[in-house]
């Protein structure tokens, strides 16, 4: 059995720590089973970092520190050659970029951000995928 690669959007990591029964946090478990193998590189990671510190969302700190340790600890890293294609925000190349040169799904919540490719998936959609 092939391990699919995924690239998770910060949004997604987000969406687990805040609501664990969810279709992100489903994904994450999936991850820490070693169903899935998640890829990051410096610049993921320092989003995953700032974001979900942020005082607006109320993330108990241990939660996030297990969930960044976890992610640190047991995810592929690969540094993408930057792509010229365009998107609406400049900060989601990064997460653009790592899946697409991986061979990663990159999941999430917000597809609009991203061009109508089979690799960019919400959870949901993905989640239906590994089922079929």
């Amino acid at each position: 059995m092939t391990i699919q690669r995924i690239v998770l959007d910060t949004n997604v990591l987000v969406s687990a720590l805040l609501s664990p029964e969810g279709n992100p946090a489903r994904i994450y478990k999936k991850f820490l089973t070693g169903s899935l193998e998640s890829v990051i590189n410096a610049d993921i990671f320092a989003e995953y970092l700032d974001v979900p510190s942020k005082p607006r969302l109320q993330i108990p700190v241990n939660e996030m520190k297990t969930v960044l340790f976890a992610v640190w600890q047991y995810s592929e890293y690969r540094e993408p050659i930057r792509s010229t294609i365009a998107l609406p925000d400049e900060d989601d190349r990064i997460f653009y970029d790592t899946a697409k040169e991986s061979g990663a799904f990159l999941i999430t919540g917000n597809r609009r951000h991203y061009p109508d490719e089979s690799f960019i998936m919400t959870p949901s959609d993905f989640l239906d995928a590994l089922i079929k």
